[in-house]
């Protein structure tokens, strides 16, 4: 495989200045919070990969798994099914163990840790070993009958040896920037097809672990697979024809950078809140709030600069806080005279928003 470097320079450029603005914020954040952030991003992407393959699981129950391995959070809440602690499991390996060379015997690991019972739905699988069936290995969509063949892999009795090049590969010193090795690492994997099931999330683990290589537990807060998933139709697009086409793969490579480009950004905008938050319960650190009321601005903060929309009403207030329209309008004024919020129009209209610059319409900042 070859790209065009000078095409591929210039987008991975842009990408890593992404990536150390991200870095950047982080050095403003406590211990705790980079790992609240860590958790959130990791739970996230976990239920990507999995609804990149079709499959839905527990966003609460991942959470809790991961609460539990990071230790933070809520770490009280629903066990996660095996097959998701299967996937837990090798999305820490990758980060954790990212410095150990990668073997057969480990990749083989990662996918019998995805299909503990040895079966994928009803269908009985070959686990923990590359595949060995005699009929071709198809990429194929479409109802039976109307089935659309996308790819066929190599045969399996060239899987090992296949494998093996590719694993020289992967695990010696190569020219290519770490971003661009992640973007080569996940076309040659899938383009092998190693497996019966659970190719396409150990594709996407192993992508967290080029990048896990490359700056570490920070890694964990880039959601590669939640963006995939967002524009997951061009994300098979792009795979079919850099495996169909000849061995130049630059738009295969532009796009993919350009989607952990993207990743960054919205991984500093996460950042961003989390810094907004702090910063403000530190400016309003002096002030005594009911529990009613600390829990409407947690609320408010969680949600972001755009994520409450209409801003906070009485009538919201007090469903939100379980309290009578008196009470709601009473808090919802001493929170404005604290300073915590700014308050918008008037009577019926009258809504609150938290008084951080950007968060709220534009002239409610104060």
């Amino acid at each position: 495989m070859h790209y065009d470097a000078v095409r591929v320079g210039g987008v991975v450029a842009r990408a890593r200045r992404a990536q150390g603005v991200v870095e950047g914020q982080l050095s403003g954040l406590g211990f705790e919070q980079r790992l609240e952030l860590a958790a959130e991003a990791w739970s996230q992407d976990a239920v990507a990969t999995a609804a990149i393959e079709g499959e839905r699981i527990d966003l609460t129950a991942v959470r809790s798994s991961v609460a539990r391995r990071l230790g933070v959070g809520n770490q009280d809440g629903p066990i996660a099914p095996r097959s998701v602690e299967g996937l837990l499991d090798i999305m820490d390996d990758a980060v954790r163990q990212r410095q150990a060379p990668l073997t057969h015997e480990h990749l083989c690991a990662w996918q019998a840790a995805l299909f503990p019972t040895g079966y994928s739905g009803m269908t009985k699988l070959l686990v923990g070993a590359y595949r060995e069936q005699a009929e071709p290995m198809q990429i194929v969509s479409g109802s039976v009958g109307r089935e659309k063949v996308h790819y066929e892999a190599p045969s399996s009795a060239d899987v090992p040896a296949e494998m093996q090049k590719f694993l020289d590969w992967f695990n010696a010193t190569t020219e290519h920037d770490n971003l661009v090795k992640a973007a080569l690492a996940h076309l040659w994997f899938e383009t092998i097809h190693p497996f019966e099931d659970g190719n396409g999330r150990i594709g996407r683990v192993l992508i967290d672990l080029v990048l896990a290589r490359d700056s570490g537990e920070v890694s964990r807060l880039i959601r590669t697979s939640q963006r995939l998933l967002d524009k997951r139709r061009d994300y098979y697009a792009q795979l079919e024809r850099a495996q169909h086409g000849e061995l130049d793969v630059t738009e295969w490579v532009l796009w993919f950078v350009e989607q952990v480009r993207v990743s960054c950004e919205e991984a500093s905008s996460v950042v961003d809140a989390t810094l907004a938050k702090a910063i403000f319960w530190m400016n309003h650190q002096d002030k005594v709030l009911t529990p009613r009321q600390r829990k409407v601005v947690n609320l408010l903060l969680d949600a972001g600069p755009n994520g409450f929309e209409g801003g906070m009403s009485t009538r919201k207030y007090e469903s939100v806080g379980g309290t009578s329209r008196a009470t709601a309008s009473r808090e919802l004024i001493e929170l404005e005279d604290m300073g915590l919020l700014c308050k918008v129009g008037a009577g019926r209209s009258t809504r609150y928003y938290l008084n951080i610059p950007g968060w709220g319409p534009a002239d409610t900042a104060a």
